[in-house]
């Protein structure tokens, strides 16, 4: 099965801090009640994602006001998806090394994340399915208090989890 995205946000502040591009990858399992992101569930929807999306994704953010490029989901650590997932990031930070940052959204708990090489490539990981139960407006890019926002150099630093601190 060949991985698919759902869509692109150019100029995105809403997910990560300062001005991002935004991927949604296609295709989640975890269907949480009241999801934002519905739309992405099915692995068979969206668009087809190569390696033209990759350079495409990797133009966008060559803008000098983009800080970096967040990729949400659907799932993108999904078994389905994390191949494509780490080439883009791999792409991502040949290209850009640490002057831009990657921040990652998955249902997975960081501690579940099967395929750990997605940690080489990057900076932040908000890990935890989406609790409606816990929902809280006030959070910062997070739906719900069980989520945590993991800066992912610190953690692999120090082998406890540290949180990203703005």
């Amino acid at each position: 099965m060949i991985m698919r995205y759902s869509k692109i946000r150019k100029m995105d502040i809403s997910n990560g801090p300062g001005v991002r591009v935004s991927i949604f990858m296609q295709g989640c399992t975890f269907n949480c009640p009241n999801c934002f992101n519905k739309e992405t569930h099915d692995f068979n929807g969206g668009k087809e994602f190569g390696q033209s999306l990759i350079d495409r994704v990797l133009k966008l953010v060559e803008n000098e006001y983009v800080v970096g490029l967040s990729i949400l989901g659907g799932e993108p650590l999904h078994p389905k998806n994390i191949d494509g997932t780490i080439e883009l990031c791999k792409a991502f930070k040949e290209k850009f090394s640490d002057s831009k940052n990657i921040w990652i959204w998955t249902g997975y708990l960081f501690e579940q994340i099967v395929n750990k090489d997605i940690y080489n490539y990057v900076d932040v990981i908000v890990d935890g399915q989406y609790q409606d139960s816990l929902h809280d407006f006030r959070l910062k890019w997070r739906g719900s208090s069980n989520q945590r926002v993991i800066d992912v150099k610190e953690t692999l630093k120090h082998k406890e989890i540290k949180l990203y601190c703005e």
